[in-house]
């Protein structure tokens, strides 16, 4: 009840500021059409020219040519008055101005155009527009994937990889600035796949459908609370044009291959696309060895392991944007996802106590599958000024995750298991935001937002001997959890310019947060319980400009991060009998501050950004072992952290057809454990972390286009120990075809390296634990590009409504079942 209560006034708020502030302003679209035909023949003339100009004006605005029929529609023009060209080699150019479209009349039919033979002839034109990989945006960074010729026929995980302030390490857990509490959207929508199983999904997810990625990494107000890193906001490729158009891409190669095809239809104010895309690794062999040794309990434990690595996945979406008219206008998606994973192998066990001396072997054979989808419906109200509008946004994000496995032990006493485990994951959203440019230098936002997430989790054990599809059920190990959590939130922004170059923002966003979860078995201590808190979280940003080039940003933000069901589900993960692993339903929320000062600069075709930054840290979320028998891998809200970190970013063009681009960022790690995790803290004191990142590009003569790049992330800290290091070189070149239509290219990651090793590091009170593991990484493969459809070139339209995003939150987690670099 106080969740529609609060949205009721919310909705109240935007009504009054609508009365008492009124409206003006219009970005309704419309087209201009015709037919052109021969004067003499009387037949068609395809191919000719359309050009659009402002009335009176030079420079064209956009562009088509005619179909085989004469036919020429000129879509996505704002109404105006302008010019309009008629050309085609052999006649004479035919000029009309002003051609004039209205609000009541956005669609001009300019009839037959009759078009004469001249000895004249007119000269090809290009336009040609060209983006930086790299862009520095007031409120964000964008690196411009599609740009990125060394992704090509790889996988999200590639392209995150080289994204400025962003690590992914040999797991795929994805970091900003050293914090893996970062939310991953997709085109500024959240996906429930990504919430509950981000890792897999991002190598998912072909690098051919990547247009861009944007990081914010001090989101006001307006976005969801959570997500105490900030956003990575992947934007997929959606062409701008007019007509019907296309692409299809792919790549094979030694470790991925993968294809990806596109399709865009875009006439007038309807533009409808869809996108399909795969990718399947070839199988992989991961070789392992682990060593814990307990001295309280005097129990020493070795295994050594082989496992090979199977994986697939696919993932398509579809769009529809259609403008009803002047003011109205909607927008509904909806992706989805599937993929798994298969891993099977042999296991040696070791295990020495005071009294026994055990060894047994294991044959293993574990199956993921995990899939969903995200619809998504969006209905825009634009008022008459320019900026003011009203938003209602639904979604319905379905996701599941089935992990099942089975244990066959020899020479063991312990039986064989069987184990199954699946997950759903359903999520309901409404949302409301409100936009009122109150003056000329003055803008209000605010909004309203409810989520509610059903979570259940279904879990079976079988143990036995003999063929695993008859081993008895476990019903004291099997449960089935249900877990809710309802979110309804509030917001409200005031953004202001302010003389002599500074800008303002501030805001403040409360969400109150009602969590609910039960166990249908009660033999396992798992209790019913509910929680209800509120979280107030301000923002606040200024900034000046200097010149038009230097820019100079204080900022504070404070965000919250809500553990995700990989970290809540309670399932316990028996498949490694020597290190249990299961997940903690009482998790809180982590809550971090950070203050922030950033300098970025234009210096010619160059680019330098640079942040200090200090962030507070409590009730973080870590993963432990508890030292006990068998040691058991869960998580917990550990403690607090204060760190101090320093990012830079350039991209430095020496000579026209060579640019450098690196990007570090340094941090310091420094955890303290609560009280009553005292006994698990090993690491004690300030550590120092780094992420580096390298890269130089050289366009060459012929279309060709070479490229390098090399990673390097320190090895990060925990309370109990610490993660290894990470990097890697690669190469690549492509060459552009058919008048950049096509392409075909070369790439390798770690070409002098086959594996990377992988080396763990956990201690506590009387217990230690180490590990090794050597992911096979080098590789090398071809990739392939070819655009088709007939269409024009068009900018992005400035008018076109900004889609915001819904549920930027929840904690995520990496592959839980271990894999390395797919």
């Amino acid at each position: 009840m106080k969740r529609i209560i609060l949205l009721l006034a919310i909705f109240c708020s935007v009504l009054s500021a609508h009365a008492q502030f009124g409206g003006g302003g219009s970005s309704i679209v419309g087209k201009i059409s015709g037919t052109v035909i021969d004067s003499i023949t009387k037949k068609p003339v395809d191919y000719a020219t359309i050009s659009v100009f402002h009335s009176g004006g030079k420079a064209p605005l956009n562009g088509v040519v005619t179909d085989e029929k004469g036919k020429f529609n000129l879509n996505n023009l704002p109404s105006g008055k302008y010019k309009i060209t008629v050309a085609f080699i052999g006649y004479g150019t035919k000029t009309f101005d002003p051609v004039v479209t209205t609000l009541s009349k956005p669609d001009n039919n300019m009839g037959t155009i009759i078009l004469a033979p001249s000895s004249k002839s007119l000269q090809q034109v290009d336009v040609v527009g060209q983006r930086a990989l790299i862009e520095n945006k007031i409120d964000k960074i964008v690196y411009n994937a599609e740009k990125d010729l060394t992704s090509a026929g790889g996988n999200a995980s590639d392209v995150l990889r080289k994204v400025p302030l962003v690590a992914v390490d040999i797991n795929g857990n994805v970091s900003l600035r050293g914090d893996q509490n970062v939310k991953v959207l997709i085109n500024g929508k959240p996906s429930g796949a990504m919430a509950n199983n981000l890792a897999d999904v991002l190598r998912s997810f072909p690098a051919d459908q990547i247009k861009s990625v944007e990081v914010i990494t001090s989101p006001s107000a307006k976005y969801d609370a959570e997500g105490t890193a900030g956003i990575i906001n992947i934007i997929t490729k959606s062409k701008n044009i007019s007509g019907v158009s296309g692409a299809i891409s792919g790549g094979i190669g030694t470790r991925q291959n993968n294809g990806n095809a596109n399709l865009n239809i875009k006439q007038n104010r309807l533009s409808v696309t869809g996108n399909f895309g795969g990718n399947f690794t070839w199988p992989q062999v991961t070789p392992t060895t682990f060593h814990s040794y307990n001295d309280s309990l005097n129990i020493t434990s070795d295994q050594t392991s082989s496992r090979t690595i199977k994986r697939y996945a696919y993932t398509g979406s579809g769009e529809l944007n259609y403008d009803f008219n002047n003011f109205n206008a909607i927008h509904s998606s909806i992706r989805f996802n599937q993929g798994g994973f298969k891993t099977n192998g042999t296991t040696n066990y070791h295990t020495v106590t005071s009294t026994t001396n055990s060894i047994f072997d294991a044959l293993n054979d574990t199956k993921t599958v995990f899939g969903g989808f995200d619809w998504i419906a969006d209905y825009t109200h634009k008022f008459k000024q320019e900026g003011h509008e009203l938003t209602f946004s639904g979604e319905w994000s379905h996701s599941n995750t089935d992990v099942n496995y089975t244990n066959i032990f020899s020479n063991s006493s312990a039986p064989s298991q069987r184990a199954t485990n699946g997950g759903i994951n359903n999520e309901y959203t409404a949302q409301v935001d409100y936009t009122l440019p109150i003056s000329k230098n003055v803008k209000m936002e605010a909004g309203g937002k409810s989520i509610s997430r059903i979570i259940s989790s279904n879990s079976n054990f079988y143990k036995g001997s003999g063929d695993p599809a008859n081993y008895p059920y476990d019903a004291g190990s099997s449960n089935i959890y249900d877990y809710n959590q309802y979110v309804t939130a509030g917001y409200s922004v005031f953004s202001f310019t302010l003389p002599k170059s500074w800008s303002l923002q501030t805001g403040v966003r409360v969400e109150n947060t009602k969590i609910e979860g039960k166990s249908a078995n009660t033999t396992l201590g798992l209790q019913p319980f509910t929680d209800n808190y509120t979280t107030f979280v301000p923002s606040f940003a200024v900034s000046k400009q200097i010149n038009g080039t230097q820019t100079f940003k204080l900022s504070y933000s404070k965000r919250i991060q809500r553990p995700s069901l990989l970290f809540l589900n309670p399932f316990v993960n028996n498949s490694n009998p020597q290190n249990v692993s299961k997940g903690n339903p009482t998790l809180a929320p982590e809550v971090g501050q950070t203050v922030e000062f950033n300098y970025s600069t234009y210096i010619g075709a160059s680019v330098i950004n640079a942040s200090v930054y200090y962030k507070y840290s409590k009730d973080f979320i870590e993963s432990t072992t508890l030292p006990i028998s068998p040691p058991t891998t869960t998580y917990n809200n550990i403690g607090y952290n204060k760190s101090i970190g320093m990012s830079f970013f350039g991209s430095v063009t020496p000579i026209k057809p060579l640019t450098f681009r690196t990007s570090i960022n340094v941090y310091t790690y420094n955890g303290k454990a609560y009280p009553q995790y005292a006994f698990l803290q090993s690491s004690n004191g300030a550590k120092l972390q780094y992420n580096i990142f390298g890269s130089g590009s050289l366009t060459l003569s012929g279309g060709f286009t070479a490229e390098t790049f090399a990673i390097l992330n320190s090895p990060t800290r925990t309370i109990q120990g610490r993660n290894p290091s990470f990097g890697f070189i690669g190469f690549g070149m492509r060459k552009d075809l058919m008048k950049k239509r096509a392409s075909i290219g070369i790439n390798t990651l770690s070409p002098f390296k086959n594996t990377i090793d992988f080396d763990q590091n956990i201690s506590s009170r009387h217990f230690t634990q180490t590990s090794h593991t050597a992911f096979p990484f080098r590789s090398v493969g071809l990739t392939f590009s070819y655009n088709f459809g007939k269409v024009s070139f068009k900018p992005d339209n400035p008018l076109a409504p900004k889609k915001n995003g819904l549920n930027d939150d929840l904690k995520t987690g990496g592959d839980q079942n271990g894999g390395g670099p797919r």
